[in-house]
């Protein structure tokens, strides 16, 4: 048992009760328990298989490449729009966790075959990401700024335009674009320090 994870279960007192059933379920599949992001991931031969995480309405499992799995139960949920792989299942109440314990163990079983067979999950395109006009118009006007973003990796690329995107208002897209022209330009990614 990780001292970490002890730590992580008992800042969320809301969710404790979830989370040590969940924890017993997945470590019962026999994977390696460590704190990523700021959570507990549990891995197999290196490679992420799922985590536990909390919300303010809900605590769940996040299998990292979920939208691989069959789903027969129908329990896995896609965050958001843009959430490309992974899939999660929300739960409220201990008793939740308890009626799905079989059918967890075998998502986290059908995850680690998946991960041993080496199945990729097919990604979108950066171009397929809805660039707004507003940092169109900025690549269009400063080609110091278009190579800069072009020698950007591809997840750092699609970071920008997903949280430039995000904003509803053109004021905001334009606001967004000011603040991370300077981290473009120096070659960092949205979540770099």
């Amino acid at each position: 048992m990780n001292s970490q994870i002890d730590k992580y279960i008992s800042r969320n007192p809301q969710w404790e009760k979830e989370l040590v059933k969940l924890r017993k379920i997945i470590l019962d599949c026999h994977l390696n328990e460590e704190l990523k992001w700021g959570v507990p991931c549990y891995t197999y031969e290196g490679s992420n298989i799922v985590l536990m995480h909390t919300f303010k309405e809900y605590c769940g499992l996040l299998f990292h490449k979920g939208v691989l799995l069959k789903d027969p139960e129908g329990i896995l949920i896609q965050q958001t729009e843009n959430v490309q792989s992974a899939r999660q299942v929300r739960f409220t109440k201990v008793a939740d966790v308890t009626k799905l314990e079989k059918v967890l163990k075998a998502y986290i079983f059908e995850a680690i075959e998946l991960e041993e067979s080496g199945a990729k999950v097919p990604f979108k395109k950066t171009e397929e990401f809805k660039m707004p006009d507003e940092f169109k118009n900025r690549l269009k006007a400063d080609a110091e700024l278009k190579d800069a973003f072009e020698a950007l990796t591809p997840g750092r690329q699609r970071g920008y335009l997903l949280h430039f995107s995000s904003a509803k208002q053109s004021k905001t897209r334009e606001s967004r674009i000011d603040k991370y022209i300077p981290w473009i330009m120096e070659g960092k990614g949205l979540n770099d320090e």
